[in-house]
């Protein structure tokens, strides 16, 4: 009874064991035909441009590090707009299925689980953490880009392929057509761009795919800088001159200004339009030479640089530190050593403060184009309140109240001028002394001299033609500036004191008021016309 027993135990539990190990080998078995577990890969489109220096950043800095980094578990394709037209409707593909606004698109553009980055900063912010997220979400599918899957995966460190973008004018029209048809049906644009404008990139491929769509349209390139007569001519012809702005384009009688206008869309629409007719240079109708638009030249500086230099509240510190001079018994060639010291100081410190403003507003310009009518039409209107209040103190100095003209240096500020010159008169490095006290007196005195260096300021960065010459004006103005002062140091050597200084100052401060009075109307005027 008790063999039985142990014998039907023993069999059960045989039969229990051979169980768990025929389940144990299936799924092994199982595991062994299903192959290694699959990691998760994230799926990356990249539009780009060989002439893009942003897009060879990102390549180079993000997508090669990146791929390195999760070897394997990425995988890029990337898309050299400029190699064939279809790889660039490629791109306007993405752009509508992403729903990227007009003011937005650009170079690069990146693609990646159902998102959209454009631009270096967006890519670089974002990227890294995006491919994270998908990773641990199981990776992402290709996009739904017709024409995608012709694009091979590209491998960390590969090369990128190399397809320039021709210049919008060097491409021959009419390269299937007779020459009699081609003289017939060329489509003449004049496209207008900015050097360092990222949205005439964006344009400039636009107008690049059109054309390869219609080989008789052909574009002739012009530097706005260069030509900013001819553009406000011709957006005057448009009736579009107050818009006008980089990058334009002039096809006919049409025209499209900014990137939002300059799409494939619009300008097939124009382009379509004169395709069985054709369309004429017209600007070379333009006649410089009747042209009333002016700019901020040589003379309008050199009058206000040397009105300026004569300020009487400028004028008036001079005189200050001439006195310090002779009653620390500077004479001789010490004379001549510290005003070339402090000329060099005032001259080095104006011409630093005149280039760091001019840098800032041409930034703020460039950067927001539509505060540039704006800012031309409050320059007018400042140079005409100037020129009011110089009128009023040009009446006062004639009637000898020098003192209590409105336009001087505030109080505090001359006290402060004044103990400069006497601590730098006392100095043993008079030299040195001198040139820190010009630097330090020319910042005191803005508030009485920037008036003038102000309004040509902001007329040079509102108007391009000017701009083109901005370094070159500058010098000249400055120059000017320091020349008064130049005379002065020489006059005080030969032995002129400081009290004939002063007389002088005193019967000459309501002329030089008048001039700068003048000076401000003429200025104010002629941007109110240009308006």
């Amino acid at each position: 009874m008790i063999n039985r027993q142990f014998t039907r135990r023993f069999v059960g539990t045989i039969t229990i064991i051979l169980g768990l190990v025929l389940i144990l080998f299936s799924l092994a078995g199982s595991a062994s035909a299903q192959g290694p577990a699959i990691e998760p890969t994230v799926r990356i489109v990249y539009f780009y441009s060989d002439e893009c220096p942003h897009c060879k950043l990102i390549t180079e800095e993000i997508l090669t590090p990146l791929q390195e980094e999760h070897d394997g578990r990425i995988e890029i394709k990337m898309v050299e707009i400029y190699t064939d037209p279809t790889y660039y409707e490629m791109l306007l593909h993405a752009e509508e299925m992403f729903a990227i606004p007009p003011e937005k698109k650009g170079l690069p553009t990146l693609i990646v689980g159902g998102q959209a980055l454009v631009g270096e900063d967006e890519i670089r912010e974002q990227l890294p953490c995006l491919i994270d997220t998908c990773l641990l979400e199981g990776g992402t599918t290709w996009p739904n880009i017709p024409g995608l899957d012709a694009i091979p995966i590209w491998g960390a460190g590969s090369p990128v392929s190399s397809a320039p973008l021709p210049g919008l004018d060097e491409l021959e029209p009419c390269d299937t057509a007779g020459e009699a048809a081609c003289e017939t049906t060329t489509i003449w644009a004049a496209y207008f761009y900015e050097v360092g404008c990222q949205k005439c990139s964006r344009a400039e491929s636009d107008i690049w795919y059109v054309q390869s769509k219609y080989p008789q349209l052909v574009v002739k390139e012009f530097n706005i800088y260069d030509s900013v007569n001819l553009a406000r001519w011709m957006a005057r012809r448009a009736g579009r001159e107050e818009e006008l702005h980089t990058p334009a384009l002039f096809i006919g009688d049409d025209v499209l200004i900014g990137a939002e206008e300059i799409n494939p869309q619009q300008l097939e629409a124009i382009v379509s339009k004169y395709a069985a007719t054709g369309t004429e240079k017209f600007w070379e109708d333009f006649d410089a030479t009747t042209d009333t638009t002016t700019v901020v030249g040589p003379l309008q500086v050199i009058v206000g640089g040397l009105l300026d230099g004569l300020n009487p509240c400028a004028f008036a510190t001079l005189i200050f530190f001439v006195s310090y001079l002779a009653f620390s018994e500077r004479r001789g060639w010490e004379i001549l050593a510290v005003g070339i010291a402090f000329t060099a100081g005032v001259f080095l410190t104006y011409l630093a403060i005149g280039l760091g403003l001019y840098k800032l507003l041409d930034t703020v310009r460039d950067t927001h184009a539509a505060l540039s009518h704006w800012a031309y039409l409050l320059t007018a209107v400042l140079c005409i309140v100037l020129a009011a209040f110089n009128f009023l103190d040009f009446l006062k100095a004639r009637q000898g109240e020098v003192k209590d003209m409105a336009l001087v240096m505030p109080e505090t500020l001359r006290r402060r001028a004044h103990a400069i010159v006497r601590r730098s008169s006392r100095a043993r490095a008079f030299v040195i002394a001198a040139l820190v006290t010009g630097a330090a007196v020319s910042f005191l005195e803005l508030a009485c001299t920037g008036q003038v260096y102000l309004a040509i300021l902001i007329s040079m960065t509102s108007l391009p033609a000017s701009r083109t010459q901005a370094v070159p004006l500058l010098l000249l103005y400055n120059l000017m500036f320091v020349v008064p002062l130049i005379i002065v140091f020489v006059l005080v050597y030969l032995g002129t004191s400081s009290m004939q200084l002063g007389l002088f100052l005193r019967r000459h401060a309501a002329t030089v008021k008048l001039g700068t009075a003048l000076l401000f109307v003429a200025l104010g005027g002629w941007l109110i016309i240009s308006l």
